[in-house]
C-alpha cells in the first residue's frame, strides 16, 4: 500500500487541510493518506497549542468515515523532540510492505536541507509537494524523489482560525461541522 504522511500540529484541522488531503488522494499516486499529529516541542511552549490528544481528536472526527484517510498518534510514543526521518524509519519497521511518500507545502521543501537526515529522506521516500502562495516552481532544482503537483492553492491557517475564534467570530464554514461542535463544546481558542 502507497501511505502519504501529512505531518502537522493540525492546531486545528481545518477545511484546507482536508482539501489538500482529498486532492492527494485523488490525484496523488497513493492508496491512503496518515494525518500525522505533530507532538508540542518541549522546547516550544504555545499557549496556544492544544493538549496533543485533544489535536487527534480534532482530526479523528474531521475524517470520521473516510477510509481513505486516518489519523496518527505515532510521534506522541517517539523521542521528542520528533524528526521525521526517525518517524520515517519506525513506520517502516512497522510497516514494512507499506511505501511511505512525504507529503509537504512549498514552503517545507525550501527548508528541506535544514532538516536530520535530509538527503536521507530524499533518496529513500518520494516527496510530494503541494504549493503554497508565492511558490514558483521553476525555483525549485529537479529531483528524483521529488513531485510538485497541481493542487488548489489554500490560504487558510490555523492561525487565522485560532485569532478569529478567539476574537468571537463565527467561522464555522472554515472547520469541518464536528470538528467545529467539539472545539465549540470544549470552549478552545477562546
Amino acid at each position: 500500500m502507497k501511505v502519504g504522511l501529512y505531518f502537522g500540529t493540525y492546531n486545528p484541522i481545518h477545511i484546507g487541510h482536508l482539501a489538500i488531503a482529498n486532492y492527494m488522494v485523488e490525484y496523488a499516486d497513493i492508496d491512503q493518506l496518515w494525518f500525522v499529529v505533530s507532538p508540542q516541542s518541549p522546547h516550544k511552549v504555545k499557549k496556544s497549542l492544544l493538549d496533543d490528544y485533544q489535536r487527534l481528536e480534532m482530526v479523528n472526527r474531521a475524517i470520521e468515515g473516510d477510509y481513505r484517510l486516518r489519523a496518527s498518534s505515532i510521534e506522541f510514543r517517539l523521542p521528542r523532540p520528533s524528526y521525521t526521518i526517525d518517524t520515517l524509519t519506525y513506520l517502516k519497521e512497522k510497516h514494512p510492505l507499506h511505501d511511505f511518500y512525504l507529503i509537504m507545502g512549498s514552503d517545507n521543501l525550501e527548508n528541506l536541507h535544514k532538516w536530520k537526515n535530509a538527503e536521507v529522506i530524499l533518496h529513500d521516500y518520494h516527496v510530494i509537494v503541494y504549493p503554497r502562495p508565492g511558490f514558483k516552481k521553476e525555483e525549485i532544482e529537479a529531483k528524483s524523489n521529488i513531485e510538485i503537483v497541481e493542487a488548489p492553492l489554500m490560504q487558510i491557517s490555523s492561525s487565522f482560525i485560532r485569532k478569529a475564534i478567539s476574537e468571537g467570530k463565527d467561522i464555522r464554514h472554515f472547520l469541518p461541522p464536528k470538528t467545529f461542535k467539539y472545539i465549540d463544546e470544549m470552549n478552545f481558542y477562546k
